[in-house]
Parts: C-alpha cells; structure tokens; sequence
C-alpha cells in the first residue's frame, strides 16, 4: 500500500464533514433534508463519496434513499422517473440548472443498495452529519491503489456490461491496478457490448481519453476484447508494419502519438486515429516497400463513421475528420509557391492550423526515427504561412474588397448559389495574386463574370 495514499485518505476522513459542508450544493442539501424531515434515510453515494474522500471536487451529487419512488415525486412534483416505463426507479429532480439523482435502495437497506453498485470505491455512502458507511472496503482499496468489484465481478459485469470499460477508465483516471479477480472477468464482457447504447459506449470512450493514462487503457481494451467489439476499426491497426519511415507497427505508433498530443478530446481522437485507414490502403511496390496511399482520405471517413456510431459530439467528430483528412498536409518536402502555401491554408482553414500543428508534431515524435517535433521543411513551410499571413492574404471570401451585395447588384439576379460560387472564384483568383485585391479591379471582374456566367 502506498503511504502517502494512506496518509492522504486518512485527512480525507478526517475532514469529511468539513469537506462536505463546503461543497455540498445548497439544492442537494434541500433535497435530501427534504427527505430526512419526512423519516427517510437519505445519503450522497458513488463518486461524490470517493471523490470528496480524495480531496477531489466532485461533479455528480447523486443520493439514495429508502423512499420509494411515489414517496420522492409526492415531496418533488417537478422530478420525473428516468426509464419509468422499462422499470426504472432513479428520480431526476431539476434544481437550480442542475439534475440531482435520487435512487431508492436497491434490496431491504443501504447495505443491500451497496453490495449492488460497481466497484468498492464508488460503493461508499456518506451522511448528512458526515457518517461514512464502507461496508465493502472501499477505503481500503483507494489506499492500496485497487479497482475492486463488488463482491462477484463476473455478476457485477452481467448486470451492465459497460462497467467493464468503466472499470479501465477508472484505473486509467486514478492511475490506480485491476484487482485480479476484475482483470480476470473484464473479457467476458466484451461479447455483451453489442446490447449497450452506442452513445453510453462513447460517452466512456471519451472519458477513457480524458484520463492520465490513455495508453494504458487503450492497451487494457485491445487486449481483452473490448475494443474489438465497439470499435473494430482501431482494433484492426494492431500487428500492422509499416515501412523505413517508422520504427513501429501502425498500432504502437498511434498509442504513442495518443500519448504526445494534448489531454483534448479531438486532439487525441485525431491521435489515435490519423492512421487508422492504413490498414485498408496497404501497397507494395516491387521492391518490396510498404505505402499507404490516400491513408489519410480513407481515415478521415473512417473516423467519421466511428464517432458518429459512437453517438460522440458532432463539433468534436467534424475537428477529428478535418485533421485526419489533412494531416499529410504539413508533411512535405520541397519548395512550394506562395500561391500553393495559400490554397494549403484555405483548405485547412485558419482556425485548424493549432491543431494540425500539435497533431505533426505528435506523429513525428511517435514515428521513433525522427529527431526534433518538427522537420526542418514543416518549420520552414509554417515560417512561409506566418509571413504570408502577415502580409494580409486574401484566405476567405470575407477576406475579399467585395461582398455578396455587390455579387446580387451587378448580377442583377435574385439571392442563390450563384452567390458563393462566384466569391470562391474570385477567392481563386485572388490566391494566384493578392494584388488583385482591390475594390475597383473586383467589381470590373464581376462584371465580366456576370455576361458569362
């Protein structure tokens, strides 16, 4: 066990009530002596408990009670019972902006309603004046740095087969071991996967991401199944070799790549998965090398199917998309024109060249055969960009001396297409020669576009 964990879960108990006091939001509060004054035990559980044990901030303040569901809507009418019509008993109740669950006990008493949650570290609950029921241990288990599962692990996993990632992401998020006995059960989960919630996969999918140690867990997830069975798409880059350019297989170098780039979400999705179409686009020339071609286009829709199964945010799959689909494109060698450079900055888009940055730099680094996090020719390139930019390149139809006005009045036509059709020329025309960016030279053009157009 480690000391300073113990030491540390030790001021955690001691400052319970203190702890408590302070970050319990006053709408909890409210509901929960609500229900006390009424004669029901009521107590926080779950993460609330771990988290305020840890010295942690907690983000979920769900409770349990040994009220019924009826008795809990009686005392809040504006609550509504989640999955009533499938035998749900949990009531959300809207306070202040925020939903708070309250669960009845699942069996005769708390202990019953204990012995049925996830893992020991989240089967803790803590009273109103502070009192801490632990009847499973769980203390004890965020010393010895364990995820622990609740009595049976193989009846806790049947019961939701999304614990299985669940209890990955917890030990990825504590930096915490699998208790053998868990370890052992988590691949009979795998082929249950397939009745869960797309959207429940991804939501913990995500959360796996988020934690500090991604690699582990996406180590954890190939080896037992589980991404195989919700996401075969990376599962199939495992045992992939690549060619001269990379000391590792496609999998590894995508772990390390994951490991490198920033703890966000679409930067590490865009990590993980910038070559997971090379699986599909593997060539061999005749002398014998490997190449990938079009990887990157391939990827990119890959990506977008998988995160859109996944049910994950639409504004996080569309970033993940454009940087995979673009990633080969601070990757050159060789001079290229400033009018080149420009349509390379408009087609990745101003507001995405961070991001590709960050994302090179982790697929260089992850390579295992290059030394710095950029190449000399993408450090040139970028330096091309940045001089270009200054020099007020025209890079968007905004950026134009012109507006759609001016497109409607010397076209004489009503609004439509046409309009952004004949920016994007000018736009065209305006990259070869920025020059040409003036108010007067734009409006003549217009006027012999609109005769042919």
């Amino acid at each position: 066990m480690s000391l300073s964990r113990r030491l540390r879960l030790l001021a955690g108990r001691l400052a319970l009530p203190r702890r408590l006091e302070r970050a319990l939001p006053r709408a909890a509060l409210e509901i929960m002596a609500a229900l006390a004054d009424r004669g029901h035990e009521v107590g926080l559980v779950g993460g609330a408990v771990r988290d305020l044990l840890l010295g942690l901030a907690p983000k979920d303040w769900d409770m349990v009670t040994s009220a019924t569901p009826a008795e809990i809507m009686a005392l809040f009418p504006s609550g509504r019972v989640m999955g009533a019509s499938r035998g749900g008993t949990t009531v959300l109740i809207p306070r202040e902006g925020e939903p708070f669950e309250v669960t009845p006990y699942r069996g005769a008493n708390l202990g019953d309603d204990l012995a049925h949650r996830d893992f020991t570290m989240n089967a803790m609950a803590l009273g109103l004046d502070g009192t801490l029921h632990d009847p499973l241990g769980g203390q004890h288990d965020l010393v010895a740095g364990v995820v622990r599962a609740c009595l049976d692990p193989v009846a806790r996993l049947d019961e939701d087969p999304l614990r299985a990632l669940r209890a990955i992401r917890l030990a990825a998020q504590f930096e915490f071991d699998l208790d053998p006995a868990l370890a052992t059960a988590v691949p009979t989960a795998a082929p249950r996967l397939q009745a869960i919630a797309p959207e429940r996969i991804g939501a913990e999918f995500a959360r796996i991401l988020a934690t500090r140690r991604p690699v582990w867990a996406m180590e954890r997830l190939q080896e037992t199944g589980l991404l195989a069975a919700f996401a075969p798409e990376i599962s199939d880059m495992y045992g992939i070799e690549q060619n001269q350019y990379h000391r590792f297989d496609v999998w590894n170098h995508a772990l390390a790549a994951l490991g490198l780039a920033p703890a966000e979400l679409h930067l590490r999705l865009a990590a993980l998965l910038h070559d997971v179409g090379k699986p599909r686009t593997i060539s061999t020339d005749e002398r014998g090398n490997r190449h990938f071609y079009a990887h990157e286009t391939v990827g990119a829709n890959m990506a977008d199917q998988l995160l859109a199964r996944l049910r994950l945010p639409a504004e996080v799959r569309e970033k993940v998309v454009h940087l995979i689909r673009y990633h080969m494109d601070l990757h050159l060698d060789g001079e290229m024109s400033d009018s080149a450079i420009r349509r390379m900055v408009r087609r990745i888009g101003l507001e995405h060249m961070h991001d590709l940055i960050q994302l090179r730099r982790a697929d260089r680094l992850a390579s295992g055969m290059r030394q710095g996090d950029l190449s000399p020719e993408t450090v040139h390139l970028l330096q091309q960009v940045d001089r270009i930019l200054k020099e007020d390149a025209a890079l968007r139809v905004t950026d134009l001396a012109i507006d759609g006005d001016d497109v409607l009045r010397i076209f004489g036509r009503p609004p439509g297409p046409y309009v952004g059709r004949v920016l994007d020329q000018l736009l065209e025309e305006i990259t070869e020669d920025p020059r040409l960016n003036e108010r007067e030279w734009l409006l003549s053009r217009l006027a012999e576009l609109s005769k042919v157009w």
